[in-house]
């Protein structure tokens, strides 16, 4: 696993293998990576990783918060309560030299609570796959005030996802055993 894009391209990541499944950890590929980034850079959602202030919830070993980083956000916030995902965010973030615009938080992405500081404009939201997790931890975020009006969220799951009332579905595509579901707050 590397970094795809941006100022920190090429920079490899702390090797987890296949994943863990125990740890419930699985990695985002970096094809599947490099073409999330690319829908976020050229599907029209105006700038979305400029100064951006990033959530990655369910983080793993945060290569996505970490991407993004790399291409140009402010500030990623990775949410994890696995041992081992919070073992590999810190090595990740000492590789990439980026503890000054990362915080990584112990908490069930499902139970957020209310957020400290100001909220965020892009969600990364990649949970462990058919367990309801993803509209559970949306929901929790939305209570808690962690999102921006106009938050962009980008969604992985091996099914379609439930769309909660309150967001717009702006695209949806499938990578092998991934889907990828964006959504933006702000919907009636």
């Amino acid at each position: 696993m590397r970094i795809v894009g941006g100022r920190l391209r090429g920079t490899r990541l702390a090797e987890v293998g296949a994943g863990d499944p125990a740890a419930h950890l699985r990695p985002t590929s970096d094809r599947v990576r490099e073409a999330i980034f690319n829908l976020l850079i050229n599907g029209g959602y105006g700038a979305p990783l400029a100064d951006a202030r990033v959530l990655d919830l369910f983080a793993g070993t945060g290569a996505l918060g970490l991407e993004a980083i790399s291409r140009g956000a402010a500030r990623a916030t990775f949410v994890d309560d696995g041992t081992a995902a919070r073992t590999l965010l810190r090595r990740n973030i000492d590789l990439t030299r980026t503890a000054d615009t990362t915080e990584i938080i112990r908490r069930d992405a499902t139970r957020l609570g209310d957020v400290r500081g100001a909220a965020y404009d892009l969600v990364f939201l990649d949970p462990p796959y058919a367990r309801g997790l993803g509209e559970r931890a949306l929901a929790s975020a939305v209570a808690g005030g962690w999102l921006t009006d106009d938050a962009l969220i980008l969604w992985e799951e091996g099914t379609p996802p439930v769309i909660p009332q309150g967001f717009d579905q702006l695209d949806q595509r499938r990578y092998g055993e991934t889907l990828v579901t964006i959504l933006r707050k702000g919907a009636a």
